[in-house]
Order: structure tokens, then sequence, then C-alpha cells
């Protein structure tokens, strides 16, 4: 019997659903860092965050195959789940759709996405299905490197000099929110704890990832900011940010329909 099949009453759709969120964010965070290539500010970060971008769309590419193994579809659907979605159905965090911006919003972003994805990978390495918690372990060898490069960069940020410092504040102050949606759950999550294949739900996640902010924000001498989550994302409601990057994104597909990925 495969792995789908054993997961009974809807619980396979359920966590296809969860892992389509997972690998939304990572779709959508790496296309972002690609925009920085040629661009940054010096010719190590456009290697660096040109190598991270390649890796979380690699990521994707591996979730997405789990969600059309447990929703029974094959390998041939993975350009048109990938591309051929309309903005309503993606089910990324808002905030990983936000233009670039300056160097610093996009290092404070990384910083936040980072901390809050090597959580859900530790949380994935505890998931009830076989397959996924080797996967799990297996991208958080390259997401420690990942966390390395956004902690360098944020702490030389933050302490260069006043102005510098500042504008990182400001740039958590205006990421914060969203940054919180990172822990939207799906709707699919009570179904997922009740049947024991998640070992935790979001909120717990958030708790551990909201400490570890104040601990980097204490020794940056930074704040965290007050503010509720802006949430909607996981349930496909985006801004105007995000049919402009897919409009980008999808433009040789849109040109070539037959072209792999």
């Amino acid at each position: 019997m495969s792995e789908a099949l054993a997961l009974r009453g809807g619980v396979a759709q359920a966590l296809g659903a969860y892992l389509l969120a997972i690998a939304d964010d990572e779709l959508i965070t790496g296309h972002r860092h690609s925009e920085w290539t040629g661009l940054g500010p010096d010719i190590e970060s456009d290697v660096a965050l040109s190598s991270i971008a390649q890796e979380e769309m690699g990521h994707a590419r591996l979730f997405y195959q789990e969600v059309l193994r447990l929703t029974g579809r094959g390998e041939e659907e993975l350009d048109r789940l990938v591309f051929d979605r309309p903005a309503a159905q993606f089910r990324h965090a808002v905030l990983l759709e936000r233009p670039n911006g300056d160097w610093g919003f996009t290092i404070v972003r990384l910083v936040l996405y980072e901390l809050a994805d090597a959580l859900r990978l530790t949380a994935l390495t505890r998931l009830g299905v076989e397959s996924l918690p080797a996967l799990a372990r297996a991208l958080q060898r390259e997401e420690k490197y990942h966390q390395m490069y956004a902690d360098a960069w944020l702490t030389r940020l933050a302490r260069a000099t006043p102005d510098s410092h500042t504008r990182i504040q400001d740039a958590l102050d205006v990421a914060w929110g969203e940054a919180r949606g990172l822990f939207e759950p799906v709707p699919e999550e009570p179904l997922l704890l009740e049947a024991g294949v998640l070992a935790e739900a979001a909120a717990a996640q958030e708790r551990a990832w909201q400490e570890r902010i104040a601990e980097l924000c204490g020794r940056l001498d930074l704040r965290v900011p007050p503010g509720t989550a802006a949430v909607g994302g996981r349930r496909g409601e985006h801004s105007p940010d995000l049919a402009v990057l897919l409009a980008e994104m999808t433009e040789v597909r849109r040109g070539d329909p037959g072209a792999v990925w």
C-alpha cells in the first residue's frame, strides 16, 4: 500500500495542502532572492544570494513533488502546479511576495524567514509520515548556511553606523506583522494534528520563533516591534505585488507552455 493511500479520511489531501504552503514559501522567497543577481552590494553577495535562491527553488521542487505524490498526481503535473495557478491559489506568506526594497529590508526578511523555516524543518523531522522527516533533515544541512549568512549580514548592518542601525530597525518594524503571518496555520492544520501527522501547531513554532527574535534583537540593540500578525496568505489572500511577481516568473511558461522546468 502506498503511503498516500495509508493516510485515510482526507489526511493525505490535508498534508498535501500543508506542504503546498511550504513549497510556495520556498518558491516565492527564492524568486525574490534571485532578483538581486547582479545588483547586490558586492560580488560576494551576488553569488551568495543567487546560491540561496537556487537552493530555495530546489527545496520548493522537492516539496511540490511530495504534494503531487500525496494527491495522486504524476511528475508531469509539476509545471502546471507551479506555473499555471492563479494568484489566489498560492499559499505562501504575504511577506515573501513583497518587493525586495533596499538591502537592509532583504536581510531582515531573510533573517525572519530563515529562523521560521528552521523551526518548521525541525517540526517536519518529527512528522508522522515516513518519507518527510528524512527530506527535512537533508534540507536542514543547506538551510543552516542560509541562517549563518543572514545573521552575519544583519549583525554587520545593525552595528555599522547609527544610520544603518536605524534603517534595520525601520525594516524590522515594516516587516514584523507580515513576518508573524509566516505562522498562520493552513486551514487543514486541525485535521493533521488530530490524525497525529503534525507534531505541533504553528502557534507553538511562533512562540519559539518570538523567543529567538527577542534574543537576536537584544544582542543587536534592536526593538521587537509591537503589533498583531497580518494573515491571509495561507488562504490565498495576497497583495497586488504577487500578480507582478507571477507575471515575471511565468513569462517563459506562458511563451512556451511545453517547456519543462
